[in-house]
């Protein structure tokens, strides 16, 4: 894995009000990427933030040439973030991961061992769910649902620690705004017939800012969400095939 330019990869992370994080995951990333490869680049998707990150995003693009910004002029929830993620990385591979900290980009090389030319997207799985207790139950409540309701394949779908080959996701279409694109993007990626194979990272508490996720509105958009894209996969959907093209 020392050998510069074996890779090509993109790594992004979503923001929406991670100031007292991202700085610290960006000027990570760039230290770990600059052992692995010279051809890098690292994204942040502003999603609206208002706790003053976009003008620390901003500050240090000016430090690290490889930065490159998106920035949403609204809010546009976390599947439109990494939507737009995923539209602008530009590389073969692409990583990505939230900016809020609860996960160590230092474990990218975890996923890197585990790319083989057969398999399309390294799936992480936390080791250890070091939140609040309550949170935990319901994470694993939430984790059994969709797993059985869209039968998906993998340990841990809500872990958002993902390397994944461009080819495997440029000819899928996301739609949803909302945390059910984690749903979507894997359900999309098996249907297509892309090989997953995954590795346990390390999960931390949160020390700045708090979830989205869980208030009572959320969960109840949430589980909506969920409802309308069961009904998109198994009732509405036609039947896809993988396509040949790379």
């Amino acid at each position: 894995m020392d050998k510069p330019n074996k890779y090509s990869i993109s790594a992004f992370f979503p923001c929406y009000n991670d100031k007292g994080t991202i700085a610290t995951i960006v000027l990570e990333t760039k230290s770990v990427l600059e052992k692995l490869t010279d051809d890098f680049e690292i994204i942040v998707i502003d999603d609206g933030s208002t706790d003053g990150s976009r003008d620390l995003l901003m500050t240090l693009q000016r430090e690290v040439s490889q930065l490159r910004l998106v920035l949403h002029d609204k809010n546009k929830g976390y599947g439109g973030a990494l939507r737009s993620g995923f539209a602008a990385a530009a590389k073969d591979l692409i990583f990505y991961t939230d900016g809020d900290g609860q996960y160590d980009v230092k474990e990218l090389p975890k996923l890197l061992e585990k790319l083989t030319p057969e398999v399309d997207v390294i799936n992480g799985y936390k080791i250890k769910r070091n939140d609040p207790f309550y949170r935990v139950i319901v994470g694993y409540i939430y984790q059994y649902f969709v797993k059985i309701t869209f039968g998906l394949k993998i340990k841990d779908v809500d872990c958002d620690f993902r390397l994944i080959r461009k080819r495997a996701i440029r000819l899928i279409k996301l739609e949803s705004n909302t945390g059910t694109i984690c749903v979507e993007l894997v359900k999309k990626i098996e249907l297509g017939g892309y090989k997953f194979s995954e590795v346990g990272v390390s999960h931390y508490n949160r020390t700045y800012g708090s979830s989205q996720f869980f208030t009572p509105r959320r969960v109840l958009i949430t589980m909506y969400r969920l409802l309308l894209l069961w009904l998109d996969f198994f009732i509405f959907r036609k039947p896809e095939k993988r396509s040949n093209s790379i």
